[in-house]
């Protein structure tokens, strides 16, 4: 990795006032988690994503959701945060207003000690009522069912807390997403391809508003030519760096 990309990168960060951090599933793989289309491996790799994450594959087949995304949960409870996730949270302790919006979630971020943390696609962790929205506490028995539990309230399924296809981000959190991006002054995304919309969208619109927007990615993506800086390696390798020149940067040590 160019040294003086790091640096570039480093002296934004260093001076910047209100930081916008997007994370995806590259962040998680590096801790062992796989990401959506690589968790449908044995059992579950002759299924299309719509069949287990959508109302329609919901409504055919709850039980067959219910057991893979009992899957999915035990996996990433199993997973432990890596250096990447922790360089993050040193960054938030660090940098004046630090938020980090994610696509992840299987709340690693906030494992690592992150304190800020939106999820614009929900948290495998959290469970709710697909009917009425009511939240439910998981019981260790529920994790070997069959079947989804129902609802104490009204009868419905319960589901994680999650985005499926077809439906719409948490409006709070996007709310949130665009306030901050009006105000960000330095955007950094990574290990995410920026295929995945909305949040696509938010490198140029951070930009646009004047941004300086670093990526951090082991391949080039779709936000390549938005960045102003682009690291190639893993966040796990390259976030550590980043965040000891910035404290360097930050205690005025050149």
């Amino acid at each position: 990795m160019d040294h003086d990309l790091i640096e570039q990168a480093a002296r934004q960060l260093a001076a910047a006032n209100h930081t916008f951090c997007l994370t995806g599933a590259g962040v998680s793989a590096e801790s062992g988690v796989p990401t959506f289309r690589d968790a449908r491996t044995g059992l579950w790799a002759r299924f299309d994503p719509a069949q287990l994450a959508s109302q329609e594959g919901f409504a055919t087949d709850p039980g067959r959701v219910w057991r893979w995304y009992m899957d999915r949960l035990a996996m990433a409870e199993a997973a432990i945060p890596n250096p990447g996730h922790r360089a993050l949270a040193r960054l938030e302790q660090l940098l004046p207003t630090f938020v980090l919006f994610t696509q992840n979630v299987d709340e690693l971020h906030e494992r690592a000690g992150s304190q800020r943390v939106y999820h614009l696609h929900g948290c495998l962790a959290r469970f709710r009522c697909n009917d009425c929205g009511r939240l439910h506490e998981l019981q260790p028995q529920e994790r070997k069912a069959p079947l989804p539990p129902r609802c104490s309230w009204c009868g419905g399924w319960i589901r994680p807390d999650v985005v499926w296809f077809g439906e719409n981000l948490p409006p709070a959190v996007l709310d949130a997403a665009w306030q901050a991006l009006e105000r960000c002054d330095v955007m950094l995304v990574v290990g995410t391809s920026g295929e995945v919309y909305p949040a696509a969208l938010f490198p140029q619109v951070a930009r646009e508003a004047g941004a300086r927007v670093i990526e951090i990615n082991t391949q080039a993506t779709a936000i390549t030519p938005v960045a102003h800086v682009s690291l190639r390696g893993t966040s796990g390798q390259l976030l550590p760096r980043l965040w000891e020149r910035v404290v360097s940067l930050r205690e005025g040590r050149g």
